[in-house]
């Protein structure tokens, strides 16, 4: 099976990609100043894209399980194997290092968010109207923002609407194929036995018949295949 027909690659593909987008929301969570409602949405959306990430890699990761309990039967060797463990092995770090990143962030946005406080409560008898312009337009973003969100969950959810597709269809095949070798397990054993029993029939007849009987049966047979081969060349 090539890599475009194999199930593994293509949901694969979505997952690399989904790792793509976290790097890219992770550049601009990291330039984004941490006392801004823009960061706390990247933090959001950082964590909700993680844990999506987590579990598609662990559903992938249980088809490689399944594949490695007899890999001649799926067309695959060990090298292949020990390739998508690696892959696996790389995509969870690349997570996890966002994941580290993003929480050892939060902790230092709290400290720093309780200081711009404190700062705030000493100056807000001076910068009310300052304040006012600046929660309108904080909530103008925030809007804006929780439209994006809302958009990018939806392209999420169809992302793993397809991988759950690809794992029933992979799990159906996988079902199929194990249908088919019990049948043809029970037709080989069925078989197997029909042949002994014609052997041990014909064993008692040559027993019973003697020498003149096992020489008068081999001349009745080659006779009528002499017959069966001019009645066919005659046709």
């Amino acid at each position: 099976m090539s890599s475009a027909q194999d199930p593994f690659y293509i949901v694969r593909e979505e997952i690399q990609d989904s790792i793509d987008k976290l790097q890219t929301t992770f550049h601009r969570w990291e330039q984004t100043p941490s006392n801004t409602g823009e960061h706390v949405y990247l933090t959001k959306e950082l964590h909700t894209s993680c844990e999506s990430i987590v579990w598609q890699v662990d559903e992938l990761e249980k088809t490689i399980s399944v594949a490695s309990r007899d890999p001649a039967y799926y067309g695959l060797n060990e090298v292949e194997l020990s390739r998508r463990r690696n892959w696996i092995g790389s995509a969870r770090n690349q997570v996890g290092a966002v994941r580290r990143a993003v929480e050892k962030g939060k902790s230092n946005s709290a400290f720093s968010a309780h200081q711009d406080l404190m700062g705030t409560s000493r100056s807000n008898q001076y910068s009310s109207q300052d304040n006012d312009d600046f929660i309108a337009s904080e909530s103008d973003r925030q809007l804006l923002l929780m439209r994006q969100q809302d958009e990018e969950l939806d392209e999420l959810s169809e992302s793993v609407q397809r991988i759950g597709g690809v794992g029933l269809t992979i799990h159906e095949e996988l079902s199929g194929q194990e249908r088919i070798l019990n049948d043809l397990s029970l037709e080989m054993e069925t078989t197997s036995n029909r042949l002994d029993f014609v052997q041990k029939r014909v064993a008692m007849v040559m027993k019973k018949a003697g020498i003149k009987g096992q020489i008068m049966l081999i001349v009745f047979l080659v006779v009528l295949f002499i017959i069966l081969f001019v009645l066919v060349f005659l046709t």
